[in-house]
Order: C-alpha cells, then sequence, then structure tokens
C-alpha cells in the first residue's frame, strides 16, 4: 500500500488548520505557503474535504477555512477516506481469481484481515494526537497575521 501524495498533503494541511487555526478560519495561501503545497493542488484536496464535512469555509475578509469537527473527532482515516476512498490493501472484488479455492479463501481472508488492520490503524491516530505530539516536540505555532493600521 503506498500513500499518494494527495493524501499526505491533506494530512498536513489538516494537521497545519489543528495547530495554528485555534478555531479561526485560515487563508488557503497561507496553508499552502507553510506547507510548501501546491497552491491549485491544496485548492482541490480542501474541496474534497469540505464535500465530506471535514473541513467548512468561510466567505469574506476574514474568511478562510477551518476544521469541520473538533480535532479529536477528525482521524487519519477520516481525512484518506475523503481523497483517495477506502483504505485497504484487498477489496473483495477478484471474483476471477483461479486457482485451489481453498488457498484462494485461506489468502482472501488473510487480506481482509490485514485491510481492517491497517484502517484500525488509521483511524486511531486523530488531528488532536498530532497535535499533541507537535507540543511534546516542541513546534512553534505560527501567529495569524493581524491586521496592520496605518495612518
Amino acid at each position: 500500500m503506498k500513500l499518494s501524495n494527495k493524501g499526505r498533503y491533506a494530512v498536513r494541511a489538516m494537521f497545519d488548520l489543528a495547530w495554528n487555526g485555534e478555531g479561526t478560519a485560515a487563508q488557503i495561501k497561507d496553508i499552502a505557503e507553510r506547507q510548501a503545497i501546491p497552491l491549485r493542488f491544496l485548492e482541490q484536496i480542501f474541496q474534497d474535504l469540505r464535500r465530506a464535512g471535514l473541513v467548512i469555509s468561510k466567505r469574506g475578509p476574514r474568511g478562510g477555512y477551518q476544521l469541520g469537527r473538533v480535532p479529536h473527532e477528525i482521524s487519519l482515516g477520516d481525512i484518506f477516506r475523503a481523497l483517495e476512498g477506502a483504505l485497504a490493501v484487498y477489496s473483495g472484488e477478484d471474483e476471477s481469481a483461479e486457482g485451489d479455492p481453498a488457498t484462494i479463501a485461506v489468502t482472501d481472508a488473510t487480506f481482509r484481515e490485514l485491510s481492517e488492520r491497517i484502517e484500525a490503524c488509521f483511524n486511531g491516530v486523530t488531528l488532536e494526537e498530532l497535535c499533541e505530539r507537535a507540543q511534546r516536540q516542541g513546534l512553534k505555532k505560527n501567529a495569524p497575521a493581524g491586521y496592520i493600521y496605518v495612518i
């Protein structure tokens, strides 16, 4: 199983929202810049995340994106499923498999079990846990850009 750039970028962007957002909307261009993700690609990713309800968008001068749920309710599994569908090494759709039926039954059951374990691993890690890890490692938060008033 190989994770795509799209999925890995989505996790980085969602972590950025959880870590730096603190409940406020963040501009997608700022996330793209901080995470070195191409802006156009990140815009596509955020459309998928929005459709899945993982982020919400706000229009206007203080608009942008923010998490659609609290960080402890968003797992890495949620993020990957929003972008790539099921997390599985086995889909159970290979009905045309030829060979010894007993061998196929044993190996198919094993692949199904491995897929369930992989999904459980991704479901077991939340954005809140990533934030706790960042805090333990001393990662500094990026302060939101303030308004500059000039007279």
